[in-house]
């Protein structure tokens, strides 16, 4: 490896990671805990007693899990402009990753609520307890510990889907890490690079769903 290549990667690592600080991480954050508050309020409805929302809820899992997440950004951020809807590269993003994850992780919940015993349920409204309560105070603390580890490799996955923002001009990491790589002509070395500060994103995340993994064992959740 040449002088000049290691000069590159030593001066374009904070220019990445800063990004990676500033946007990539908000970004992931913030969509993924509106995708959270999607996906309940989405598995809730689906085991309720209304159809007519059951059909919506089951409409929308459909359509967002049946077309590729690149092709909801490009219709979000360059259709809705078709339509007279303007709307800027984070905020874009920001609904589209909540909305897709939120269909996702919708499933999940679900499934997490339907595996506690259905006499959990019975037993919580012959204490005179509401459906809403019970599922607050019952139900939904014990699909918690269900639901944990495939939500977070939920969060997992969706730091590396910001990647796609990139295409819809939003400032994250890997579209600042191709300005550089077509600005010094190392694609290869600087991909590298952005991947190893990916890579260490997942891996602090990873290390994070083990604790908790371990304190919710340990509490007995």
């Amino acid at each position: 490896m040449s002088q000049r290549l290691w000069e590159i990667l030593l001066d374009s690592f904070p220019k990445i990671l800063l990004p990676g600080l500033t946007m990539t991480i908000p970004l992931t954050v913030i969509s993924f805990s509106l995708a959270l508050v999607i996906a309940l309020i989405t598995a809730l409805i689906q085991i309720g007693e209304v159809p007519v929302l059951r059909k919506i809820a089951r409409f929308y899992i459909w359509v967002i899990r049946g077309t590729p997440l690149l092709v909801q950004l490009y219709v979000v951020f360059y259709g809705l402009p078709n339509l007279g809807l303007m709307i800027d590269p984070f905020p874009s993003a920001i609904i589209v990753f909540s909305l897709n994850e939120g269909a996702y992780c919708a499933e999940t919940v679900r499934a997490a609520i339907t595996s506690v015993p259905s006499d959990q349920m019975d037993c919580a409204r012959a204490l005179g307890l509401s459906w809403l309560q019970a599922m607050r105070h019952v139900i939904l603390p014990q699909a918690f510990r269900t639901a944990f580890p495939p939500l977070s490799n939920s969060l997992i996955g969706m730091v590396k889907d910001t990647s796609l923002a990139a295409n819809i001009t939003v400032m994250e990491m890997f579209m600042v890490t191709q300005r550089i790589a077509s600005k010094h002509y190392e694609h290869l070395a600087l991909y590298i690079e952005v991947a190893l500060i990916y890579l260490l994103f997942c891996t602090v995340l990873t290390k994070v769903q083990s604790r908790v993994e371990k304190k919710l064992s340990s509490y007995g959740f």
